[in-house]
């Protein structure tokens, strides 16, 4: 009560310094001064919400009291007057050395005061004409001040996260503004005169209430990427065609029914997302040359033709998941470029064997009716499915090994061995058999031929068979999932030309670092073991694609290594330990799959992650500190 009694009886006319500071415990002193000189200042994460000390009376002009809790709900008038006020320590009488000259103080250009409880800006916003930054993400703003249409100089504003209904149309004044971030709002429409933003080059307009895009957005001639994902958009003006410099455009999550025929003119269009939505068609683009991702999972389409693809001569990832395919076309071998694949969950019956001339990386085939693959080939994973569809190109009927019966080729000491799939399909198959070892007459009926693949899964394996070693000339694929392995042995780290490891649920919390001598492994699943990191040796393996190490205990990775892996697509870290993301792990810019939900972390959000990879990426690169 006595210090809020002191604060009452303070004379008015005193102003807002406080008897320890201009900004109290809210604002340090010593970052005031440092933006003074680098023109910058970050409020972000400043426990503004925390409880403060009542001992500074303009502490109390910024409190609202909820509770027992004291919230503070404005910014401090000496944030907005940085360069307007002389400084505390001036009217201290304090000596300046040559580089502490307050008076030679650099205007303030960058703001960020993101991740607090602000729930209204005031006009003083003008006191800080020089900005060109403005971030004010994860805050409670209902609404922004006229006052910002003087922030001539801004080039990116960011109100993400916040409870903004309508934008002022003082906005559209910012004509230097090349990012503006809105997304995470309640808006419903967007102001008129928002195409005098000629000079805006980013705009993010996810997870808001739209149900219309203005056609006057084709004015919008510098825009590069635009995202207006998950609203409630039914169609698309098609106006939009006049972005003649868009190279990402995001619809996922609406209720689009079609999309104009206009879009596929759009020559620069580099990525398009249409994901969750009421697509029945898929859209032809003869203009679109440079397309190189395309996203139309969880559709409604029914039909893909030889016209869909014949244009797509630079796509790198075709995502058609969740869908109604019954078939694929032959000509799907005219998408050279075709890195990923993903036709999951459809209602497919057969593939075209001329699917197996592409140069596929990642092919997912989950969820579909095939007859004609067997399951297990499947489950081997992209690689061994082209293989064998090659394989049946080739194959125009029975070959002369398929009319030899299993039994003429069998001693009776492998009776339990396939030879026939040792010597057509150049399989050693001994799995499920639920046995502790491999007996020796599996490896003896080998022989003299050629074996590219071991699959000993479903067994209670406790060490990996020394005589795999034998193998080391030849083998490829070896799988040894769903056993009780504990290490792993170094006789699997002499074979150098693997290129496919399949070791999950398996009782493995480390691998040896001999494994970097596997100088071409691919793809190594450890999903399901109990890893608490990311093994080391794994950053040393230059060639890995696909990392699978989901359902583990994983509890941090090293983003600074991690970029050093160039040809790493695949990381797969669901369902672990984390609790933070590293932010430079947005510098992997060459993952097209990053998969974190089911981790402790609190960003980024769950909306973030339903975008898909190259969004969690820019996530992350944003918060990079500067």
């Amino acid at each position: 009560m006595s210090r809020l009694k002191g604060v009452a009886g303070r004379d008015p006319r005193a102003g807002f310094r406080a008897e320890r500071g201009d900004c109290g415990a809210s604002v340090p002193q010593g970052l005031l001064k440092a933006a003074r000189k680098s023109g910058q200042l970050n409020l972000s994460g400043r426990n503004l919400s925390e409880d403060c000390s009542l001992d500074h009376c303009e502490m109390a002009l910024y409190m609202s009291k909820i509770g027992h809790e004291l919230i503070i709900v404005k910014l401090p008038q000496c944030v907005w007057r940085i360069n307007v006020d002389i400084p505390e320590e001036a009217n201290q009488n304090l000596s300046f050395s040559a580089t502490e000259r307050w008076w030679e103080q650099t205007d303030l250009t960058k703001l960020i005061i993101s991740n607090n409880k602000l729930q209204s800006l005031t006009d003083d916003l003008r006191l800080l004409p020089a900005l060109t930054v403005l971030d004010i993400h994860d805050n409670q703003l209902t609404s922004l001040p006229s006052a910002i249409r003087e922030l001539e100089n801004l080039q990116k504003l960011n109100v993400s996260h916040n409870k903004l209904k309508i934008l002022p149309e003082e906005i559209t004044n910012l004509r230097n503004l090349k990012g503006l971030y809105l997304q995470h709002n309640e808006l419903t429409c967007i102001p008129e005169g928002f195409e005098q933003l000629s000079n805006l080059e980013d705009l993010d307009l996810s997870n808001n209430r739209l149900t219309s895009v203005p056609a006057s957005f084709s004015s919008l001639s510098s825009l590069v990427r635009l995202n207006l994902s998950s609203n409630q958009l039914k169609s698309l003006p098609a106006e939009i065609s006049g972005m003649k410099r868009l190279k990402h455009l995001d619809c996922n999550s609406n209720l689009l029914e079609t999309i104009p025929s206009e879009l596929a003119s759009m020559e620069s269009l580099e990525l398009l997302y249409l994901q969750r939505n009421k697509l029945h068609f898929l859209p032809e683009f003869p203009s679109c040359k440079l397309l190189k991702e395309l996203h139309l999972g969880e559709n409604q389409i029914e039909m893909l033709g030889a016209e869909h693809l014949k244009h797509l001569n630079s796509i790198l990832v075709l995502d058609l998941r969740d869908n109604k395919l019954k078939s694929v076309p032959d000509e799907i071998t005219l998408l050279q470029s075709l890195e990923r694949l993903d036709l999951s969950n459809n209602d497919i019956s057969s593939l075209p064997c001329s699917l197996g001339k592409l140069h596929l990386k990642f092919l997912a085939l989950e969820g579909n009716p095939l007859r004609t693959i067997r399951r297990e080939i499947i489950n081997k994973g992209t690689q061994e499915v082209l293989k064998y569809l090659r394989s049946k190109i080739k194959d125009d009927g029975p070959t002369q090994s398929d009319s030899v019966t299993e039994t003429a080729m069998t001693l009776p000491s492998e009776s339990r061995v396939n030879v026939h799939a040792i010597i057509t399909l150049k399989i050693l198959d001994y799995s499920n058999k639920q046995t502790t070892l491999i007996p020796d007459e599996v490896f003896d009926a080998v022989k003299s031929n050629i074996v590219t693949s071991v699959n000993f899964s479903k067994n209670q394996l406790c060490e990996i068979p020394k005589r795999i070693v034998e193998l080391k000339e030849m083998v490829s694929d070896v799988n040894l999932s769903f056993n009780k392995l504990s290490f792993i042995s170094l006789e699997l780290c002499m074979l150098q030309k693997l290129t496919f490891l399949d070791l999950r649920n398996n009782f493995l919390n480390s691998l040896p670092e001999e494994m970097e001598s596997l100088i071409r492994l691919q793809t190594i699943n450890l999903s399901f073991n109990r890893f608490k990191i990311l093994p080391e040796v794994l950053y040393r393996i230059p060639t890995l694609e696909t990392i699978l190490i989901s359902n583990n205990q994983v509890g941090s990775v090293d983003p600074q290594q991690m970029k050093t892996m160039e040809n790493l697509i695949t990381l797969d870290l669901q369902n672990n330990d984390l609790l933070q993301i590293p932010p430079e792990l947005g510098n992997c810019v060459n993952l097209r799959t990053l998969l974190l939900d089911g981790n402790p972390f609190r960003v980024p959000r769950a909306a973030i992650l339903m975008k898909g990879t190259a969004a969690i990426l820019e996530y992350l690169r944003d918060r990079i500190p500067t």
